[in-house]
């Protein structure tokens, strides 16, 4: 058997091979792709129709998914829609008859004033008249100061896509603003029209504020009628301070000025308690007590 180098290191190929290359350069297993693509059969010998077929089943089926799908989505729709109007009607309703109770209410509170100053007269009502006008249950007038803040910008947070909430007014922030109006002396304080009394409250509620349960938005305005150099004393204070370092480190918005002649409406009536003694257990079951034999004895 001679070596295919011929002995000096040069490969060779005998003259059979190389007549045998030149006849079929192409190799057999791309003939016979050429040959069943020529027949439109597919790669593994599936003929096109076939192929064909089944993507043409799959997009039918596929259609008639996405119809299925519209079609329930448009039967659910109205009931959707009835639900959500059925809300909408609730809320206004009882939104017009909210608002019917307070007119009531003031139509007998304009009564029951009348009736008042016609049976105690002039000293006692005016007395009276001031006590409500220090507890908020009348409306008042006079000079005062304006404190108004609002929320600042609020981007998204790149890593959880929420909105960032550090620029948001929060209950804790008007807390501060009232307190610090009432220590500079204001006699009567509303904010965004909700008049404060000493069983007022301002509250968090998710991420609205509630000031005695009646919810205000921003801007908030908290206006305070008072002396004359409340605005100054406001400013130039605490909660001054506190409001310009939020407005620069978080960009809430924040103003403070003097105001001329304004009215702040009276607040809601609050729902008083009257305290009574309890009844011991003792003589609610009609055991004697040492007290009841003392006194029977005696």
């Amino acid at each position: 058997m001679t070596s295919p180098d011929g002995g000096d290191g040069q490969r060779r190929f005998a003259p059979d091979f190389l007549t045998e290359l030149f006849q079929n350069p192409l190799d057999p297993g791309y003939a016979d792709a050429a040959a069943r693509k020529a027949r439109g059969e597919g790669r593994t010998g599936t003929p096109k129709r076939v192929v064909s077929g089944v993507s043409a089943l799959t997009l039918v089926a596929l259609g008639f998914l996405l119809v299925v799908a519209y079609q329930q989505t448009m039967a659910d729709e109205p009931a959707r829609s009835q639900a959500r109007a059925t809300l909408v009607d609730q809320v206004q309703s009882r939104r017009s008859g909210t608002a019917e109770l307070q007119e009531r209410a003031e139509r007998l509170r304009a009564e029951v004033a009348g009736l008042r100053e016609k049976e105690l007269g002039g000293a006692a009502v005016a007395r009276l008249k001031d006590m409500e006008a220090e507890t908020g249950l009348a409306p008042v007038r006079g000079a005062g100061a304006r404190v108004t803040v609002g929320d600042g910008p609020m981007p998204l947070d790149p890593l959880t896509g929420e909105r960032k909430s550090e620029a948001r007014v929060r209950d804790t922030d008007l807390q501060v603003a009232t307190n610090a109006l009432w220590a500079a002396g204001a006699e009567a304080i509303a904010v965004n029209g909700q008049r404060l009394t000493a069983t007022s409250t301002i509250r968090q509620a998710g991420e609205a504020i509630l000031v005695d349960f009646q919810p205000v938005t921003t801007p908030y305005q908290v206006v305070a009628i008072g002396p004359e150099n409340l605005d100054d004393k406001f400013r130039d204070g605490a909660a001054g301070r506190f409001f310009r370092a939020l407005n620069t480190k978080f960009g809430i918005a924040y103003d403070v000025a003097g105001i001329g002649t304004v009215t702040l409406a009276a607040a809601t009536e609050p729902n008083l308690r009257q305290a009574v003694p309890a009844t011991s257990p003792a003589a609610s079951a009609g055991v004697p007590t040492p007290s009841s034999k003392a006194s029977k004895g005696g």
